[in-house]
């Protein structure tokens, strides 16, 4: 067995990716366990070699015609399915339904993945629309991670592709992407950068611009002399009501003459009733004497 057969029985067996370091370690970890000879030969081979085998078994398949291939993604070489027979294999897994994105996430995404690490503003400066909802569904879906903070006034946050993207997308690095250099090149609108007068501090919130402040200020101190104007207005009616109601009240002179002049009101106590009497009882009424009874019996 020649060394690139050893190398495709590893990569064939294992259920991961595996790198090139992985494969130089399993084979001389075979050469050191065993009395073979050619096995202990085979235990030499340095990383150089294992990657001119890769590249000779890679194009074996593609001139052979298999339906399947030789990657190397970001975590190892593997053998994947040729994509022309994606339609068949899908029906081997009915219930793994790819997940896809949105058009504005796609674009959010390839802004990130072709000039990353880069800030949300820079992102919305070439979108012209907020970025939000799309950085939080990139986010939770792994594409996309928080690479650090940029050096400029309020310090954002920057926005880099993680390994999951390079192997969803069957990529080793970024530099793998289409015309990824020539893209690269083309100057993109980019966010303003805020001053250090301008730039939110961690706890605080961003200072307004100076041209703002400047017609605030004016709002401010035109809103006070309005409110002055108001209260020295209600003072003044104030004044006025005060000086109505003392003309018509009367003088002290006046109100002392007609409290000498009027009669005292003479002191009412009303007296307790006296309870009242018990009603007599009724008297029974007369018997009628006998003479007008014997008038009524003979009248009958």
């Amino acid at each position: 067995m020649t060394l690139k057969q050893v190398i495709e029985a590893l990569i064939f067996a294992s259920p991961k990716p595996l790198l090139t370091k992985e494969i130089v370690a399993a084979i001389r970890t075979a050469g050191e366990e065993t009395e073979d000879q050619e096995a202990k030969d085979y235990a030499s081979a340095k990383d150089e070699d294992v990657v001119a085998l890769l590249e000779e078994l890679k194009a074996d398949y593609a001139q052979s015609g298999r339906p399947f291939q030789l990657a190397e993604q970001v975590n190892g070489w593997t053998l994947v399915t040729d994509p022309s027979a994606a339609r068949w294999v899908r029906q081997l897994y009915p219930e793994a339904k790819p997940t896809r994105l949105s058009g504005p996430a796609l674009e959010t995404l390839a802004i990130i993945a072709y000039r990353q690490p880069v800030t949300r503003a820079d992102i919305e400066a070439v979108r012209g629309v907020a970025v939000d909802g799309v950085m939080q569904v990139l986010l939770e879906r792994g594409l996309v991670k928080i690479a650090g903070r940029a050096e400029v006034p309020g310090r954002p946050l920057l926005y880099s592709t993680t390994e999951y993207f390079l192997q969803h997308f069957g990529l080793k690095t970024v530099d793998d992407l289409p015309n990824a250099g020539e893209l690269r090149r083309i100057p993109l609108p980019t966010a303003p950068t805020p001053t250090e007068e301008e730039a939110p501090k961690d706890g605080e919130e961003a200072k307004e611009p100076k041209a703002k402040k400047k017609k605030k200020g004016a709002a401010e101190t035109e809103a006070s002399g309005e409110t002055a104007t108001a209260t020295a207005s209600a003072a003044e009616t104030a004044a006025e009501i005060q000086a109505v109601e003392a003309a018509e009240q009367p003088s002290a002179d006046h109100a002392a003459e007609a409290e000498t002049t009027a009669e005292p009101e003479p002191s009412y106590v009303p007296e307790e009733p006296e309870s009242a009497p018990e009603p007599a009882p009724e008297e029974p009424a007369p018997e009628p004497p006998a003479a007008e009874a014997a008038e009524e019996r003979s009248a009958e």
